[in-house]
């Protein structure tokens, strides 16, 4: 079986929430992990050096002991340092999920869901073409106020979390990832298209006027289907066949790369 190969042709599409379980990965085992294991053999070899205390010969457990501790300590520190940022990527990623299985729902309605579109630094977390249309879709799990009215506002432009403006806009965000899809896609097929940037906010309640929604959408990820549903088809149905074979294509191109450079 020397000469097997895998009987897969394309590499699978990414899962939600790739990019965030990579980088939580990355941090758990970078800056805690590798710490940790230095610790526990430190630890290791200075209980050897107590156990000879008690048998003969000159041991010297003290210097082994204070190194260990002196690991010890930092591992520490490293795990408070860099554990609220694993949480919170945790829960960004639970969130991705959360929506992404709950958008895979609209492919019963002739949809095609792609999740974590990797760009250069960045990555769209959803991308859905269909019947309505090119949409992508960024999602933002924040944790809601323990007091307060866990409300989102949108007036168009400006966009508020409890009554707080967020310190990084996801409005430019949005905007610049449907720009960037339009671009590749431009690219790709020669032909242009219309993609409509989503911010969808799970558990939060979204308060928005129609008018302010025009070019972007900010709802609650259960509110997308009705929103969909009230689109009339503006691209020809083998166009977003074009547009999702060669998103398709180019997502398993990133993979094969991500796979050369392992």
């Amino acid at each position: 079986m020397e000469d097997a190969r895998s009987p897969l042709r394309d590499r699978p599409l990414r899962n939600p929430g790739q990019s965030l379980r990579d980088e939580r990965m990355d941090v758990l085992f970078d800056k805690l992990m590798a710490p940790m294991m230095v610790s526990l053999l430190l630890l290791v070899w200075a209980a050897q050096e107590w156990m000879r205390y008690y048998l003969p010969g000159p041991p010297r457990p003290w210097i082994t002991t204070f190194v260990a501790a002196l690991s010890v300590a930092y591992s520490l520190w490293q795990l408070r340092k860099h554990w609220p940022k694993i949480k919170a990527l945790r829960l960004a990623e639970d969130g991705e999920k959360a929506v992404g299985q709950f958008l895979d729902t609209l492919r019963a309605s002739g949809y095609q869901v792609f999740h974590d579109v990797v760009g250069e630094g960045f990555n769209v977390d959803h991308v859905v073409i269909g019947p309505a249309g090119i949409y992508t879709i960024e999602t933002k799990t924040w944790k809601k106020p323990q007091r307060g009215s866990p409300e989102i506002q949108f007036d168009g432009e400006l966009l508020t979390a409890a009554g707080r403006t967020p310190d990084r806009d996801p409005v430019i965000q949005a905007k610049a990832q449907a720009g960037w899809m339009k671009q590749l896609l431009q690219a790709s097929t020669g032909k242009s298209y219309f993609v409509r940037p989503v911010i969808v906010f799970p558990g939060w309640y979204v308060k928005a006027s129609r008018e302010s929604r025009r070019d972007l959408w900010v709802l609650e990820p259960k509110a997308l289907p009705s929103f969909l549903a009230q689109e009339n088809a503006q691209i020809p149905a083998e166009d977003l066949k074009l547009a999702a074979f060669h998103l398709s294509r180019f997502i398993r191109s990133q993979e094969r790369g991500f796979e050369q450079a392992k």
